[in-house]
């Protein structure tokens, strides 16, 4: 290939990543909101629930009612760069799912995924949890191939793997004194 020939390529490439392909920067800045349902705004509610959908209806294809009543007695942790919406988790109170406090609906899109905003989402969600709800044991119910990501952050296996919805879940509890905070 000549170079002429490459330097028109590479000119193709940089034009169709500037104008075509969806403007995304891991170096952007985040911006973490933590909120209890009735504090979120509708954009918020509306950015949430769709990113919900599309991961775990869509790309999950789990055909089980997402919206379960417990939303407006939980925390919210939304994850935003450049407006959109990259990480989300829902943080439950003890007794709502399990008797010590959770963390679920744990999500990231799909552009964000294998950058590390999977740790800066749940790092957040422990901390929150904790100022949330103070310093108390948290339980996960985690899709089992995420396992070794859960217990790099303090959690151990609590359960036999389970079918949920069609896919291999575990459950998980970590310690208040797990890791150093």
């Amino acid at each position: 290939m000549s170079k002429i020939h490459l330097f028109i390529l590479i000119s193709l490439l940089t034009i169709l990543q500037l104008f075509l392909l969806p403007d995304y920067n891991a170096n952007m800045p985040l911006t973490i909101i933590c909120k209890s349902f009735d504090r979120l705004s509708p954009q918020e509610i509306y950015d949430s629930l769709r990113m919900r959908q599309e991961v775990f209806v869509v790309e999950q294809d789990c055909h089980v009612p997402d919206i379960d009543n417990k939303d407006p007695r939980c925390h919210h942790l939304l994850i935003y760069r450049d407006d959109q919406l990259q990480g989300y988790a829902r943080l439950l109170p003890a007794g709502l799912t399990f008797p010590e406090l959770s963390i679920g609906r744990v999500l990231t899109s799909a552009a964000s995924r294998g950058t590390g905003l999977g740790k800066i989402l749940m790092l957040e969600a422990i901390k929150n949890c904790y100022i949330i709800f103070g310093k108390a044991p948290i339980r996960i119910a985690a899709q089992n191939y995420a396992r070794l990501f859960y217990e790099k952050l303090g959690f151990i296996k609590d359960s036999d793997i389970y079918d949920l919805d069609g896919i291999d879940h575990i459950l998980m509890l970590r310690l208040p004194e797990a890791l150093s905070e």
